[in-house]
């Protein structure tokens, strides 16, 4: 069973949240929080699987309520998803490099927000279709120069290659298929490559390969 925390300081947002996910088998919402502190609390004390967190909230903004848990090694297996309510949210970047395994529009269509839920458990770090790569394109087309990420160095040419594909994108399977490998092989090299980089989930490896200059805005390998 999948256990969540809802972090969102609109009453009705939350108890939509709770309806969807309470109806799911192999989900359960074990707590709900108006602001940053109560879920930190809430976290500590129910440990979950995945925190939904807004970002603008009282007391405690979502963004530094994620560092804090992200930062927490006792807190290492919880993950965060950050719930928005606009596509290209100022924030929503320097969430994903803090750490939180994705980031979803509170409008997105119900199954995403599920397949969200289940692939953030996985370590598959689902992130909403379309718009992560615009956002991260976005945020890395105004940031400095390309800097080389710490570990870059030990990564070999295929996971580098590897590495350019998830960026864009691609899944496990879809990476497989583009360089002709298995299903297997691939996501071995993507957790390589993410032990290498010290990358939390592949969130962070999408963000770690614009930073380092491996992929760059509008490049679709």
């Amino acid at each position: 069973m999948t256990r969540v925390v809802l972090a969102d300081d609109q009453v009705l947002v939350r108890a939509g949240f709770r309806a969807l996910l309470d109806a799911q088998p192999d989900i359960e919402v074990v707590g709900e929080a108006a602001d940053g502190e109560q879920a930190l609390r809430q976290v500590v004390q129910l440990r979950p699987d995945v925190v939904l967190m807004d970002i603008r909230m009282p007391v405690l903004d979502g963004l530094a309520a994620t560092r804090r848990i992200t930062g927490d090694p006792a807190l290492a297996d919880v993950k965060v998803v950050i719930l928005t309510t606009f596509e290209l949210d100022e924030y929503v970047f320097e969430a994903i490099r803090s750490g939180a395994s994705g980031f979803l529009v509170k409008d997105t269509e119900p199954d995403e927000l599920l397949r969200a839920v289940r692939a953030a458990v996985a370590g598959d770090a689902l992130l909403s279709p379309g718009v992560t790569r615009r956002l991260i394109a976005e945020f890395a087309a105004r940031s400095k120069e390309p800097a080389v990420a710490e570990g870059m160095e030990q990564l070999t040419e295929r996971e580098r290659e590897v590495m350019a594909l998830v960026g864009i994108g691609l899944s496990n399977d879809e990476i497989a298929r583009r360089l002709v490998v298995s299903p297997l092989t691939a996501k071995t090299h993507v957790s390589r490559a993410m032990v290498k980089l010290g990358a939390r989930d592949r969130a962070q490896l999408v963000v770690l390969a614009y930073e380092s200059g491996l992929v760059r805005p509008g490049w679709l390998g």
